[in-house]
Protein backbone atom coordinates (compact mmCIF):
# COMPACT_ATOMS: atom_id res chain seq x y z
CA UNK A 1 0.00 0.00 0.00
CA UNK A 2 1.13 3.30 -1.07
CA UNK A 3 0.51 6.26 1.92
CA UNK A 4 0.53 9.62 0.73
CA UNK A 5 0.70 12.73 3.11
CA UNK A 6 -0.31 15.89 1.70
CA UNK A 7 -1.36 19.86 3.02
CA UNK A 8 -4.97 20.67 1.68
CA UNK A 9 -6.28 24.65 1.67
CA UNK A 10 -4.40 27.71 3.30
CA UNK A 11 -4.16 26.53 6.88
CA UNK A 12 -2.33 22.73 5.34
CA UNK A 13 -4.95 20.87 6.81
CA UNK A 14 -3.37 17.37 6.82
CA UNK A 15 -4.46 14.99 4.21
CA UNK A 16 -3.57 11.08 3.94
CA UNK A 17 -4.20 9.02 1.07
CA UNK A 18 -4.04 5.25 1.32
CA UNK A 19 -3.75 3.56 -1.98
CA UNK A 20 -3.87 -0.62 -1.85
CA UNK A 21 -1.36 -1.69 -4.13
CA UNK A 22 -2.57 -3.47 -7.52
CA UNK A 23 -2.18 -7.17 -8.59
CA UNK A 24 -0.90 -7.84 -12.19
CA UNK A 25 -3.77 -10.45 -12.10
CA UNK A 26 -6.43 -7.83 -10.80
CA UNK A 27 -9.68 -7.82 -13.73
CA UNK A 28 -11.15 -4.83 -11.97
CA UNK A 29 -10.18 -0.80 -13.48
CA UNK A 30 -9.33 1.89 -11.44
CA UNK A 31 -10.79 1.71 -7.72
CA UNK A 32 -13.95 3.68 -5.71
CA UNK A 33 -12.46 5.73 -2.79
CA UNK A 34 -13.89 6.97 0.48
CA UNK A 35 -13.03 10.21 1.63
CA UNK A 36 -12.82 10.42 5.64
CA UNK A 37 -14.34 13.20 7.49
CA UNK A 38 -13.43 12.29 11.45
CA UNK A 39 -15.65 13.70 14.54
CA UNK A 40 -14.74 16.01 16.89
CA UNK A 41 -17.60 18.57 17.40
CA UNK A 42 -15.70 20.53 15.36
CA UNK A 43 -12.98 21.55 18.18
CA UNK A 44 -10.63 18.72 16.96
CA UNK A 45 -11.06 15.68 14.56
CA UNK A 46 -10.70 11.99 16.39
CA UNK A 47 -7.72 9.48 15.65
CA UNK A 48 -10.13 7.12 16.50
CA UNK A 49 -12.21 7.98 13.26
CA UNK A 50 -9.90 8.34 10.60
CA UNK A 51 -6.98 5.78 9.83
CA UNK A 52 -9.04 3.25 11.36
CA UNK A 53 -11.96 3.95 9.26
CA UNK A 54 -9.64 4.20 6.56
CA UNK A 55 -8.35 0.75 6.58
CA UNK A 56 -11.67 -0.65 6.93
CA UNK A 57 -12.71 0.85 3.59
CA UNK A 58 -8.67 -0.27 1.68
CA UNK A 59 -9.82 -3.68 2.70
CA UNK A 60 -12.63 -3.81 0.97
CA UNK A 61 -10.79 -2.39 -2.08
CA UNK A 62 -11.30 1.22 -1.96
CA UNK A 63 -8.64 3.83 -2.18
CA UNK A 64 -8.77 5.72 0.98
CA UNK A 65 -8.15 10.01 2.28
CA UNK A 66 -8.30 11.13 5.76
CA UNK A 67 -8.98 15.14 5.90
CA UNK A 68 -8.04 16.74 9.02
CA UNK A 69 -10.05 19.65 8.15
CA UNK A 70 -9.63 22.98 10.32
CA UNK A 71 -11.15 23.66 13.37
CA UNK A 72 -11.67 26.27 16.31
CA UNK A 73 -9.96 28.34 17.42
CA UNK A 74 -9.85 31.29 14.47
CA UNK A 75 -11.83 29.36 12.09
CA UNK A 76 -15.22 29.27 11.55
CA UNK A 77 -17.90 28.01 8.59
CA UNK A 78 -17.38 27.67 5.84
CA UNK A 79 -13.38 26.69 6.16
CA UNK A 80 -14.12 23.31 7.09
CA UNK A 81 -16.59 22.77 3.86
CA UNK A 82 -14.35 24.74 1.35
CA UNK A 83 -11.36 22.06 2.58
CA UNK A 84 -13.70 18.96 1.86
CA UNK A 85 -14.57 20.55 -1.04
CA UNK A 86 -10.56 21.20 -2.39
CA UNK A 87 -9.62 17.54 -0.86
CA UNK A 88 -12.44 16.36 -3.34
CA UNK A 89 -10.63 18.21 -6.39
CA UNK A 90 -7.26 16.70 -5.37
CA UNK A 91 -8.72 13.53 -5.51
CA UNK A 92 -10.42 13.73 -8.60
CA UNK A 93 -7.75 15.03 -10.11
CA UNK A 94 -5.12 12.09 -9.47
CA UNK A 95 -6.72 9.99 -10.78
CA UNK A 96 -5.03 8.82 -13.39
CA UNK A 97 -1.76 8.52 -10.88
CA UNK A 98 -3.71 7.02 -7.76
CA UNK A 99 -5.91 4.48 -9.72
CA UNK A 100 -9.25 6.23 -8.59
CA UNK A 101 -11.83 6.51 -10.59
CA UNK A 102 -12.93 9.93 -10.73
CA UNK A 103 -16.69 9.34 -10.72
CA UNK A 104 -16.91 6.52 -7.58
CA UNK A 105 -15.67 9.08 -4.83
CA UNK A 106 -17.99 8.88 -1.58
CA UNK A 107 -17.56 10.81 1.48
CA UNK A 108 -18.30 9.30 5.34
CA UNK A 109 -18.38 11.21 8.22
CA UNK A 110 -18.74 10.55 12.08
CA UNK A 111 -20.50 13.32 14.28
CA UNK A 112 -19.48 16.56 13.43
CA UNK A 113 -17.61 15.09 10.81
CA UNK A 114 -20.87 13.23 9.78
CA UNK A 115 -22.36 17.18 9.44
CA UNK A 116 -19.30 18.17 7.46
CA UNK A 117 -20.12 15.13 4.51
CA UNK A 118 -23.65 15.57 4.99
CA UNK A 119 -22.91 19.57 3.88
CA UNK A 120 -20.19 18.11 1.48
CA UNK A 121 -23.59 16.00 -0.31
CA UNK A 122 -25.95 19.01 -0.37
CA UNK A 123 -23.29 21.12 -1.79
CA UNK A 124 -26.04 21.68 -4.75
CA UNK A 125 -28.31 23.58 -3.01
CA UNK A 126 -25.99 26.99 -2.14
CA UNK A 127 -25.18 27.54 -5.96
CA UNK A 128 -24.51 31.15 -5.25
CA UNK A 129 -21.75 29.88 -2.73
CA UNK A 130 -19.98 27.63 -5.35
CA UNK A 131 -20.22 30.46 -8.30
CA UNK A 132 -18.22 32.38 -5.72
CA UNK A 133 -15.64 30.11 -5.98
CA UNK A 134 -15.89 29.36 -9.26
CA UNK A 135 -16.68 25.92 -8.67
CA UNK A 136 -19.12 23.56 -10.23
CA UNK A 137 -21.37 21.54 -8.27
CA UNK A 138 -20.53 18.09 -9.88
CA UNK A 139 -17.08 19.19 -9.33
CA UNK A 140 -16.74 19.24 -5.80
CA UNK A 141 -20.24 16.82 -4.97
CA UNK A 142 -19.25 13.46 -3.68
CA UNK A 143 -20.71 10.55 -5.36
CA UNK A 144 -22.62 8.65 -2.36
CA UNK A 145 -22.08 9.35 1.45
CA UNK A 146 -21.87 7.43 4.26
CA UNK A 147 -23.26 9.27 7.63
CA UNK A 148 -22.34 8.37 11.13
CA UNK A 149 -23.97 9.00 14.02
CA UNK A 150 -24.23 12.73 12.57
CA UNK A 151 -24.81 16.32 13.67
CA UNK A 152 -27.25 17.28 11.33
CA UNK A 153 -30.08 20.16 12.56
CA UNK A 154 -29.74 22.67 14.67
CA UNK A 155 -33.26 22.93 16.22
CA UNK A 156 -34.13 21.45 19.36
CA UNK A 157 -31.90 18.32 18.60
CA UNK A 158 -28.95 20.29 17.85
CA UNK A 159 -25.35 19.12 19.37
CA UNK A 160 -25.02 22.80 20.44
CA UNK A 161 -21.20 22.38 21.30
CA UNK A 162 -20.69 21.10 17.36
CA UNK A 163 -22.70 24.58 16.06
CA UNK A 164 -20.76 26.71 18.64
CA UNK A 165 -17.64 25.55 17.28
CA UNK A 166 -18.57 26.07 14.36
CA UNK A 167 -20.42 29.57 13.77
CA UNK A 168 -18.44 31.26 16.76
CA UNK A 169 -20.09 34.35 17.46
CA UNK A 170 -23.05 33.68 14.70
CA UNK A 171 -24.20 31.21 17.11
CA UNK A 172 -27.40 32.81 17.78
CA UNK A 173 -28.02 34.50 14.25
CA UNK A 174 -31.15 32.59 12.56
CA UNK A 175 -29.82 32.62 9.41
CA UNK A 176 -26.54 31.21 9.89
CA UNK A 177 -28.56 28.30 11.77
CA UNK A 178 -30.93 27.84 9.12
CA UNK A 179 -28.04 27.37 6.89
CA UNK A 180 -26.27 25.06 8.45
CA UNK A 181 -29.22 22.97 9.91
CA UNK A 182 -28.56 20.16 6.74
CA UNK A 183 -32.51 18.64 6.92
CA UNK A 184 -33.44 21.75 5.04
CA UNK A 185 -30.54 21.57 2.22
CA UNK A 186 -31.11 18.33 0.57
CA UNK A 187 -31.85 18.73 -2.64
CA UNK A 188 -32.59 16.25 -5.54
CA UNK A 189 -28.94 16.53 -6.77
CA UNK A 190 -28.04 15.24 -3.13
CA UNK A 191 -25.93 11.55 -3.69
CA UNK A 192 -27.18 8.72 -2.35
CA UNK A 193 -26.25 8.31 1.42
CA UNK A 194 -26.14 5.28 3.99
CA UNK A 195 -26.45 6.81 7.47
CA UNK A 196 -26.26 5.01 11.28
CA UNK A 197 -27.52 5.90 14.54
CA UNK A 198 -28.11 4.47 18.12
CA UNK A 199 -31.32 4.70 19.62
CA UNK A 200 -29.91 5.91 22.84
CA UNK A 201 -27.35 8.72 21.82
CA UNK A 202 -27.93 11.07 24.21
CA UNK A 203 -25.08 13.37 22.96
CA UNK A 204 -26.60 13.83 19.04
CA UNK A 205 -30.12 12.35 19.43
CA UNK A 206 -30.94 9.89 16.59
CA UNK A 207 -34.18 12.31 15.53
CA UNK A 208 -30.89 14.18 13.44
CA UNK A 209 -30.28 10.80 11.13
CA UNK A 210 -34.54 10.43 11.09
CA UNK A 211 -34.98 13.89 10.05
CA UNK A 212 -32.41 13.70 7.46
CA UNK A 213 -33.35 10.57 5.93
CA UNK A 214 -36.96 12.07 5.80
CA UNK A 215 -35.52 14.95 3.68
CA UNK A 216 -33.98 12.44 1.39
CA UNK A 217 -36.94 10.40 1.22
CA UNK A 218 -38.92 13.79 0.20
CA UNK A 219 -36.45 14.46 -2.30
CA UNK A 220 -36.62 11.38 -3.99
CA UNK A 221 -32.60 10.58 -2.92
CA UNK A 222 -32.04 6.69 -2.80
CA UNK A 223 -31.20 5.83 1.27
CA UNK A 224 -30.49 3.15 3.54
CA UNK A 225 -30.91 3.75 7.08
CA UNK A 226 -29.58 1.14 10.49
CA UNK A 227 -30.79 2.34 13.78
CA UNK A 228 -29.40 0.09 16.71
CA UNK A 229 -31.11 -0.04 19.80
CA UNK A 230 -28.39 0.66 22.25
CA UNK A 231 -24.39 2.17 22.24
CA UNK A 232 -23.12 5.48 23.28
CA UNK A 233 -21.83 7.95 21.13
CA UNK A 234 -18.87 8.34 18.89
CA UNK A 235 -18.42 5.01 18.76
CA UNK A 236 -16.28 4.39 15.00
CA UNK A 237 -16.26 1.00 14.20
CA UNK A 238 -17.67 -0.23 17.34
CA UNK A 239 -14.60 -2.58 18.31
CA UNK A 240 -11.91 -3.20 21.19
CA UNK A 241 -9.54 -1.59 18.62
CA UNK A 242 -10.90 1.84 18.89
CA UNK A 243 -11.53 1.27 22.64
CA UNK A 244 -15.67 0.71 22.03
CA UNK A 245 -16.25 -2.28 22.31
CA UNK A 246 -20.09 -2.70 21.27
CA UNK A 247 -20.57 -6.01 18.95
CA UNK A 248 -23.99 -5.29 17.77
CA UNK A 249 -22.74 -2.12 15.90
CA UNK A 250 -19.60 -3.63 14.69
CA UNK A 251 -21.94 -4.95 11.50
CA UNK A 252 -22.14 -1.10 10.51
CA UNK A 253 -19.17 -1.06 8.54
CA UNK A 254 -19.83 -4.20 6.75
CA UNK A 255 -23.83 -3.25 5.62
CA UNK A 256 -22.17 0.15 4.66
CA UNK A 257 -19.74 -1.75 2.48
CA UNK A 258 -22.61 -4.13 0.76
CA UNK A 259 -24.58 -0.44 0.20
CA UNK A 260 -22.00 1.46 -1.50
CA UNK A 261 -20.81 -1.46 -3.62
CA UNK A 262 -24.15 -2.11 -4.99
CA UNK A 263 -24.28 1.81 -5.49
CA UNK A 264 -20.91 1.69 -7.26
CA UNK A 265 -21.20 -1.20 -8.83
CA UNK A 266 -18.55 -3.32 -7.79
CA UNK A 267 -20.50 -6.63 -7.02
Amino acid sequence: MRIIHESIGPQECPFTAYLPDRWAESAFGARPGMLVLPGGGYGFTSPREAEPIALAWTAAGYNAYVLHYTTVPGTYWPTALTEAMAALLRIRAMAADWDQDPGRVAVTGFSAGGHLAADLACVSADMEFLAGLGLAPAAVRPDAAVLCYPVISATDVWHRGSFENLLGDRIDDPAALARVSLETRVTPETPPCFLWHTANDEAVPVANSLLFAGALARAGVPFELHVYPDGEHGLSLGSWFVDTPQPPVQGWIAAARNWLDGVFGCR
